[in-house]
C-alpha cells in the first residue's frame, strides 16, 4: 500500500470540484477555507470549485483540474470542495496514471467515494474518506473535526464512538445540536481485531460494481492475508434497494475475507414494502459480523476513514474505539 505523505504547517491543500460546485454555499465555503488557513495550512483552488451547479464542469474539464493538483509540485494534498451526484462521469477521464506517479492524499466524503474507491482498490494507493473541504465550516469546532486534523497530519489517533449525536441531518438542522444517545449496535458481544479498511458511500459504491472501477476482488487478493473491514454510508437507499446493493456486492466476491462491517446511521430512511434496515441486513449478510449505527457518513459526529490501511477495531457495550497503521 502507498501512503502519501502527510500535512505539516505550511503545506499546501489543493481544492478541486470532481462533482459539484460549491456556488450555492459560499459563505460557509469561505469559513471552511479559513479554519484551514488558520490552522497553518496554504489553499489552492481549481477553477471550478465556486461553481453554483451539481457539475461543476464539463466531465473532461473537472478531471483536468483534478490532474493539475496531482501533477502541481507545490500541492501537498487534494482535497474534493463537495459531494454531489455525477462525479462517475468523470472515470473514463481521470489520468490514474499520473496519480500512480505522484501519490497524494486525496480526500472527499459521499459522491467522491467513485473516485477515491477505484485509485486505493486499483492502484493500490491510501485514500481518505473523511470531510470535504467546505465541511470546516462548524463553529464550535466539534472534535470529530479535530481528530480529522491530526490524521491528516500523521498522527496516530485513537477515534471512540460519540456519547451523543444529531437526529436531524446537519443540513437540514438550524444549529448543530448533538441531542441523540450513540449505541453501536452488533451481532457479536464484543470484537477485538484488525483488517485493511476499505468502503465509502454505498449510493456510488452500488454503481461501480462489475465496472472497470472495481478493484474490490483484486484489493481483497492483495491483502487476504490481513483481512478486510468494510464500512459503508448509506445518503438515501431505501431498505429494499439496500439490500438488493448488499447482496449484490456479496454475489459479486465483495466480502470474501471479510472480518467486520460497519454500517452508518441511514441518513434518509424508506421502505417499499415495510422491510426495515436491520431485516435487510440479516438476510444479506447476517452471516458475517456486523455492526451498525456508527458514526460513519452523514450523520454528525462522523469518523475519517482511511481507505487501503490496517485498520484496530474494538467494540464492547455498544461502544467501539479504532485507530489506523499507516506505514508501508
Amino acid at each position: 500500500m502507498i501512503y502519501p505523505e502527510f500535512l505539516h504547517r505550511g503545506d499546501t491543500i489543493g481544492i478541486c470540484a470532481p462533482s459539484a460546485g460549491v456556488g450555492k454555499k459560499l459563505d460557509s465555503f469561505d469559513l471552511a477555507v479559513n479554519y484551514l488557513k488558520q490552522r497553518g495550512y496554504n489553499i489552492k483552488e481549481t477553477a471550478s470549485v465556486r461553481v453554483n451547479d451539481q457539475r461543476s464542469a464539463d466531465a473532461p474539464v473537472r478531471a483536468a483540474e483534478l490532474d493539475e493538483l496531482v501533477q502541481d509540485p507545490e500541492t501537498n494534498m487534494i482535497m474534493c470542495a463537495a459531494g454531489g451526484d455525477f462525479l462517475d462521469e468523470i472515470l473514463p477521464h481521470v489520468n490514474f496514471r499520473s496519480l500512480k506517479a505522484h501519490p497524494k492524499w486525496i480526500m472527499g466524503a459521499s459522491d467522491p467515494t467513485g473516485l477515491l474507491f477505484p485509485i486505493t482498490t486499483k492502484y493500490d494507493i491510501a485514500t481518505i474518506y473523511g470531510l470535504n473541504a467546505g465541511s470546516y465550516d462548524l463553529d464550535p469546532v466539534p472534535e470529530f473535526i479535530t481528530k480529522n486534523l491530526q490524521i491528516l497530519s500523521g498522527r496516530h489517533t485513537v477515534q471512540k464512538s460519540s456519547s451523543l449525536h444529531m437526529k436531524t441531518p446537519s443540513f437540514l438542522a438550524e444549529k448543530i445540536e448533538f441531542d441523540t444517545p450513540t449505541a453501536w449496535i452488533a451481532n457479536t458481544d464484543s470484537l477485538d481485531i484488525q483488517g485493511r479498511c476499505i468502503g465509502g458511500c454505498i449510493d456510488v459504491l452500488k454503481d461501480l460494481i462489475g465496472t472497470p472501477y472495481d478493484g474490490a476482488r483484486q484489493f481483497i487478493r492483495r491483502y487476504q492475508d490481513d483481512g478486510i473491514i468494510w464500512y459503508f454510508d448509506n445518503f438515501s437507499l431505501s431498505a429494499e434497494v439496500f439490500y438488493r446493493t448488499l447482496l449484490q456486492m456479496k454475489y459479486a466476491g465483495w466480502f470474501k475475507g471479510t472480518k467486520a462491517i460497519l454500517i452508518g446511521r441511514h441518513l434518509f430512511e424508506s421502505s417499499e414494502t415495510g422491510m426495515t434496515y436491520d431485516e435487510a441486513v440479516q438476510r444479506a449478510i447476517g452471516e458475517y459480523t456486523v455492526i451498525q449505527e456508527t458514526d460513519i457518513g452523514h450523520t454528525l459526529p462522523h469518523m475519517t476513514m482511511i481507505n487501503g490501511a490496517i485498520m484496530h477495531l474494538k467494540y464492547r457495550n455498544q461502544k467501539a474505539s479504532l485507530f489506523f497503521e499507516t506505514e508501508s
